[in-house]
């Protein structure tokens, strides 16, 4: 019996590879024949990096590049066995690497996430995937423009400095000195947010508060993204107001698409197809997938419900194990899962599920399988 095994992480408690270990072993114990075959998920945001690293191989690089409040700070990137590099832009430009009290996305930049692209580019990457989730900044994409040799000016001339606070002074772009490798790159956005750049659902709106933008400072930010927006149409001709995905990250998916001819794309979508999941199901007899919480919103660019898509076309049988089943979790049904079995196997605070989640996932996995068992004794 070939299965499957592709959790996503478990946050706060499992990575993607501990979850995928734990559900194995639990497999082995009724089925101790079985062909498992791992392959930790993402879906572009943390963990993305590690999942692809271990379902795909390759190999981690470590550098120093600019942080969200200008420090510097040493991150890791990955490059696939196939040459394609794999960025968290968070590892540069996240919201972790900013302490609560020092939060301010009118000066946070994404500076850090051009150096990590100029370092893939700079060992040889031809295609880089861009995993845009837990960012610090709301500056469009600004910084990480200028780190690739765009110079964003004033009306007086003067190179702007970091942050979206700065956008309100654009005047003008020149892209004459962007790193030639950019326009030889494909670049792919790892994306499931569809946000425009501004407005009510626009970057700042929406994302701002979570980030240290007090009300006035949301105002700020997305007037300045609208007239970022205005100026980048005027001077290359780009309308990247509306795209949904713009205003990911801050609006970084909005610079991704101006100044790197960038695509964004499904966050599970793009992680599927980096690690050739369609060829290694094609032969499987179940797909095992998990997350922390399955709801009614897991239906929507989560990782089972991309798995789940994937799987209906070769008609394979998915089971969910899930660290809870949160309301209306029925509706992951409708997107081809078949079954969800939840890691808990007694009442228990949230503190010690998390803490002892990969016995808890060891756990699931045997009961779950001993249930289908059951069925295949029955057929």
């Amino acid at each position: 019996m070939k299965i499957i095994v592709a959790p996503d992480s478990f946050k706060g408690s499992c990575t993607s590879m501990e979850a995928s270990l734990a559900i194995g072993k639990g497999i082995l114990k009724v089925l101790p024949d079985a062909d498992i075959v791992r392959i930790p998920m993402a879906d572009g945001g943390e963990g993305t990096v590690e999942a692809l690293l271990s379902s795909c191989g390759g190999r981690t690089i470590e550098t120093v590049v600019t942080g969200p409040l200008g420090e510097k700070v040493t991150c890791t990137f990955g490059i696939l066995n196939n040459g394609i590099a794999v960025i968290e832009m968070s590892a540069a430009s996240g919201l972790t690497l900013v302490p609560e009290g020092k939060r301010n996305p009118l000066i946070t930049t994404t500076f850090g996430t051009g150096e990590l692209i100029k370092a893939a580019l700079d060992n040889g990457c031809k295609k880089i995937i861009i995993g845009i989730g837990g960012s610090a900044t709301n500056d469009g994409g600004a910084g990480m423009a200028q780190a690739l040799g765009i110079s964003l000016k004033d009306s007086g001339g003067n190179e702007l400095g970091f942050g979206g606070g700065e956008l309100g002074k654009l005047a003008d772009i020149d892209i004459s000195n962007l790193d030639p490798r950019i326009n030889g790159t494909e670049i792919i956005v790892a994306c499931d947010v569809t946000n425009p750049l501004y407005g009510e659902k626009g970057a700042s709106e929406v994302y701002g508060p979570q980030k240290g933008a007090t009300y006035e400072m949301v105002a700020v930010l997305d007037n300045n993204l609208k007239h970022f927006s205005e100026i980048i149409k005027n001077k290359l001709g780009k309308d990247i107001a509306n795209i949904p995905g713009a205003g990911a990250a801050g609006g970084l998916g909005a610079g991704l698409i101006a100044f790197c001819n960038a695509a964004l794309k499904s966050g599970i979508n793009t992680i599927l197809d980096a690690c050739d999941f369609d060829r290694h199901i094609k032969d499987c007899d179940l797909i095992i997938t998990g997350e922390g919480r399955i709801d009614a919103q897991s239906a929507y660019g989560k990782v089972p419900a991309g798995i789940a898509k994937r799987a209906k076309k070769f008609n394979k049988p998915v089971l969910v194990i899930a660290g809870g089943i949160g309301k209306d979790a029925s509706a992951v049904y409708d997107v081809g899962i078949d079954g969800i079995m939840a890691i808990v196997n007694k009442a228990m605070p949230l503190d010690e599920a998390m803490s002892n989640a990969a016995e808890l996932l060891e756990d699931a996995a045997e009961r779950a399988m001993r249930i289908i068992k059951i069925g295949m004794k029955l057929n």
